[in-house]
């Protein structure tokens, strides 16, 4: 939509800043190409990355379409990837680089009528945390915004009783994340109506026994799922390898 895009460059330059708009859509590796060329033919780098680009189709599980759920997939997570996959290396070849992803509340919770979008945005945490793992060493950090604003794409929805929900309320957590200053790498931010906080995955302590049965499982079930001391195993620097040691360790003192 050109009308946005030419709209959003004339409010950065009438406020002193520099701009450049670029049409091509990142759902083809062309499009995510020409994106991030425009970029370095304009400034001579890439310093900051935010993927905020987003299409909806909504429909529940009995009905969407294959063409509705292709169409979300590649404007988003295959979107996501291609800009990241773009951007990467420009950024590593500097020792530096800020990425934010622009996940969704229904990528965490779900959303009935709209299965796309919500795992699309879920898939975001992946490929964020890789981006963060993998940039580590190169002073990369990959973080998640996940925002709840009124936009162009709340059309159709009655937010006559919502709280103040303007994306200047969003703007200053992902404005942090690109920062040099950001601090934190492979995590998610929420930010909603002035509400800005922390969103991460976590485990149960768990239960273990030597062998299982399905009805071990049943009787344990409430054991299982206890979550008085939830396991925050933080992706960055090695949360995979931390995740696999305590389960290893639990073994080895059971065993």
């Amino acid at each position: 939509d050109e009308g946005p895009a030419d709209a959003l460059v004339a409010e950065i330059k009438a406020a002193g800043g520099q701009a450049v708009a670029n049409l091509a859509s990142v759902a083809t590796p062309e499009g995510a190409k020409s994106i991030v060329q425009t970029a370095l033919d304009a400034f001579g780098q890439v310093d900051v990355l935010i993927h905020s680009a987003g299409n909806v189709r909504r429909g529940f599980l009995t009905e969407l379409s294959y063409e509705d759920f292709e169409s979300v997939l590649a404007v988003h997570l295959n979107g996501a990837f291609n800009i990241v996959r773009e951007a990467m290396p420009v950024m590593t070849a500097r020792a530096y680089g800020r990425i934010v992803l622009t996940g969704s509340i229904n990528g965490l919770y779900g959303k009935a009528n709209n299965a796309t979008y919500a795992m699309c945005k879920a898939g975001f945490m992946g490929l964020s945390n890789t981006a963060a793992i993998e940039g580590a060493s190169t002073g990369i950090k990959s973080n998640v915004i996940i925002p709840a604003a009124v936009t162009r794409m709340s059309e159709g929805i009655d937010t006559s009783k919502f709280p103040p929900m303007e994306p200047e309320l969003v703007a200053p957590a992902v404005a942090w994340l690109s920062h040099e200053d950001c601090s934190i790498s492979g995590e998610m931010l929420v930010a909603m109506g002035g509400r800005v906080a922390r969103a991460f995955v976590a485990e149960s302590e768990g239960v273990f026994r030597k062998n299982w049965t399905i009805e071990d499982v049943a009787a344990d079930i409430d054991a299982i799922r206890a979550a008085e001391t939830p396991l925050v195993f933080t992706p960055v620097p090695h949360g995979e390898l931390d995740h696999l040691l305590f389960g290893f360790d639990m073994a080895l003192r059971n065993g």
